[in-house]
């Protein structure tokens, strides 16, 4: 199966950001979200990062004015249902993601393959709940997407051949490049970073180091681009939580225990940059250590 019609269902940081690299590779776009401001504010996201990406060189104007008029935006989810690949990602939260499936499944083609982006949660029991198993898959883009270069393509228990091959296709076609994961909590990536983020928290819930000699110290002594703390504030402490309770429950092992402070940060709505607040002040000119 060739893919050309895509649908993004959730126009939010990673949303936004798989439509802009489908959009430039070629790729029809249908991005859906409930919400007129997130669809609005996700295509004028898009609009100044393929402007940035002439002013490097990486696109031609025609090339960005073409990309744009591939995206159309709808708020109502049976506008996918003719796509023939959508990838879902709404906020990590498993009862949400089956009700988006559940709410998608009466307008499908039956050809039509499902993707979750989503970053820990098991492909095989989000594919039990469609009609589709078989042709259903994890799709794990990377943030930010318009520069991370990995796709991880996770196969739930009944995915077919045919599907992987296609989506491992559609990766070569974005120009990235596709790493094979196991369905099992948090896959590759997360499992090995996501507690790198824990662990760099209990250290600072220990009082082993501040903030800011925490990230210095894994910046300048194991050179890291970004040190653990800010990394968590770039990525969401929400979403951090939500990988490392995904991993706590799945693999029962206490190493997986969210730590204490994370937990505390998230009931403070102290969720990162997203929220102007996380174990940095991103609120002035510079951000400022919270602790």
């Amino acid at each position: 199966m060739t893919i050309q019609t895509v649908g993004i269902i959730g126009a939010g940081q990673m949303g936004n950001g798989i439509a802009h690299v489908f959009a430039t590779s070629g790729f029809d776009v249908r991005l859906n979200d409930i919400s007129t401001e997130a669809l609005q504010s996700a295509i004028e996201r898009i609009e100044k990062n393929t402007a940035r990406q002439v002013a490097k060189g990486q696109l031609s104007e025609f090339e960005r004015d073409a990309s744009l008029t591939r995206i159309s935006t709808f708020s109502d989810l049976a506008e996918l249902g003719g796509c023939d690949l959508i990838i879902e990602a709404a906020t990590e939260e498993e009862p949400l993601k089956h009700r988006i499936f559940a709410d998608l499944l009466p307008s499908l083609q039956p050809e039509t393959i499902l993707t979750s982006n989503t970053s820990s949660i098991s492909i095989t029991r989000l594919a039990s709940r469609t009609d589709r198993p078989e042709r259903f898959m994890g799709f794990h883009f990377m943030n930010p997407v318009p520069v991370m270069q990995l796709v991880e393509l996770i196969r739930g228990i009944a995915t077919s051949r045919e599907t992987y091959e296609t989506l491992r296709d559609t990766v070569d076609r974005l120009g990235k490049t596709a790493a094979s994961a196991e369905d099992y909590p948090a896959f590759i990536v997360n499992r090995i970073l996501i507690p790198m983020v824990n662990e760099a928290v209990y250290a600072l819930y220990e009082g082993v180091g501040s903030v800011a000699a925490i990230d210095a110290s894994m910046k300048q002594g194991a050179n890291h681009p970004m040190g653990p703390l800010e990394l968590g504030d770039f990525i969401g402490l929400d979403t951090c939580l939500a990988i490392m309770n995904v991993l706590y429950d799945g693999l029962a092992d206490t190493k997986y225990r969210p730590c204490p402070l994370l937990v505390k940060y998230v009931e403070a709505g102290w969720l990162g940059r997203k929220t102007g607040r996380g174990f940095y002040d991103y609120r002035g000119n510079a951000p400022v250590p919270t602790r």
